[in-house]
């Protein structure tokens, strides 16, 4: 484990703070009732600019095989991210031509909530996911999977049984490798000659944009933008080709490459058009960067003045959802249960333990037809229609849905 204040992509010395949350748990440990009165591991949730590449970065205090190996994350319980999957295997396809002679393979394939669309289409898939009991669901749920944690050794070994991907996908782990250089070499070597790679990854240049500071936790180790991703991958030989912007996390990108020797592959003028876009925002500039932390400890105040007022007025709180963004907010904000009652949550998995840190209860949804709340907080604010669609009946008895990034306001 590395801790010294080094960048894990360019190994230059890490001097500038990008924005400092405290002292934070990690973001997915679940607290369970026997554990209460135990103690629990904090960390510095302290983020950096690096100076040379402009990679965001956390340092690691944990490594991933403490963070992922129990995950309480399962993609399938959010109908958004499902939409979003499915969606995406229908454009993948028309655009590639990825049929039953191909081989789509997913790092961190979750419970295969993804895979299992391209697997209805007729096409060969293979999960790799390093949290055992998610794999298990995926593999009860007919997705061929394997629980390991992807890099250079096992993109070799699986190079030395015959399988390479047509088609590499990775959806939100890119952020979650501490060791980022092993994992892109491992893109390479698991990548067939005219082999694709998609990753998607949420944008900095959104978090900055929209102040979405509770998307920083301990799992996410690296905050990328287009011009830095893409120096990455050119630096392991790897050429990207094209680049969408959308909607997930509050501002995502995915990317498109494919090995440097494959020149089969036309440049979106995509490519350069965002680069620029990022070039004009200052994303080339360390003051844009070191200026985001006072716009992050006013949104605290703003949190902390709604949740007093509401509560002297003798307003009843609850949340909805646990999901990791929320605990980084928090905690950040001190907000325990002197402000929020109780947290509810579609997973089973979560649902009869305590918000790390904070110790918030979380229960199953009916549990707010039961109290009647007058404010339902939205901690997953990127699902946040849904979730309005879903609640809707809190507006019977008056109650209102509240969401707190990019700032908090109020839906009647």
């Amino acid at each position: 484990m590395n801790i010294a204040n080094r960048c894990r992509f360019c190994d230059a010395p890490l001097k500038y703070t990008f924005v400092d949350l405290g002292m934070s748990p990690l973001a997915n440990s679940y607290v369970k009732e026997a554990q209460l009165n135990k103690m629990e591991p904090f960390y510095p949730l302290h983020t950096y600019i690096c100076n040379k590449c402009f990679l965001v970065q956390l340092i690691e205090f944990e490594s991933p095989e403490c963070i992922f190996s129990d995950y309480a994350y399962f993609s399938s319980f959010s109908d958004s991210m499902l939409q979003h999957a499915k969606e995406y295997v229908q454009m993948m396809i028309e655009r590639f031509g990825f049929n039953s002679r191909s081989q789509v393979i997913e790092i961190a394939s979750n419970d295969g909530y993804l895979l299992r669309y391209f697997k209805e289409k007729g096409v060969p898939v293979l999960g790799i996911e390093p949290a055992e009991n998610v794999a298990r669901a995926a593999i009860e749920n007919g997705i061929k999977t394997i629980s390991k944690f992807f890099g250079a050794r096992t993109a070799s070994e699986l190079s030395a049984e015959g399988i390479q991907g047509d088609l590499l996908i990775g959806n939100n782990v890119l952020a979650h490798v501490p060791n980022l250089n092993d994992f892109v070499k491992g893109l390479k070597v698991a990548l067939k000659p005219e082999g694709i790679i998609t990753m998607e990854f949420p944008h900095i240049m959104r978090l900055i944009e929209k102040n979405l500071f509770d998307t920083i936790y301990h799992e996410h180790f690296s905050y990328f933008s287009f011009k830095t991703v893409k120096d990455v991958f050119e630096f392991h030989a790897l050429t990207v080709f094209d680049v969408d912007e959308i909607k997930t996390h509050g501002g995502s990108l995915r990317i498109y490459a494919c090995h440097r020797e494959d020149k089969s592959r036309n440049i979106s003028n995509k490519v350069n058009a965002l680069i620029s876009k990022e070039i004009k925002e200052g994303l080339n500039t360390l003051e844009h960067y070191v200026t985001f932390s006072e716009s992050v400890k006013e949104t605290k105040r703003k949190i902390l003045d709604f949740l007093v007022r509401e509560k002297r007025a003798g307003k009843s709180i609850a949340a909805y959802g646990a999901p990791a963004k929320g605990n980084t907010l928090l905690n950040y904000c001190g907000i325990r249960t002197d402000f929020i009652d109780y947290a509810v949550d579609r997973s089973p998995h979560k649902q009869g333990h305590y918000l790390p840190g904070v110790h918030i209860p979380i229960t199953s949804p009916e549990e707010v037809k039961k109290t009647k709340p007058d404010y339902l907080v939205i901690l997953p604010w990127n699902i946040k229609d849904e979730i309005m669609s879903q609640m809707s009946y809190i507006r019977d008895w008056g109650g209102k849905f509240v969401v707190f990034i990019p700032e908090v306001r109020v839906y009647e």
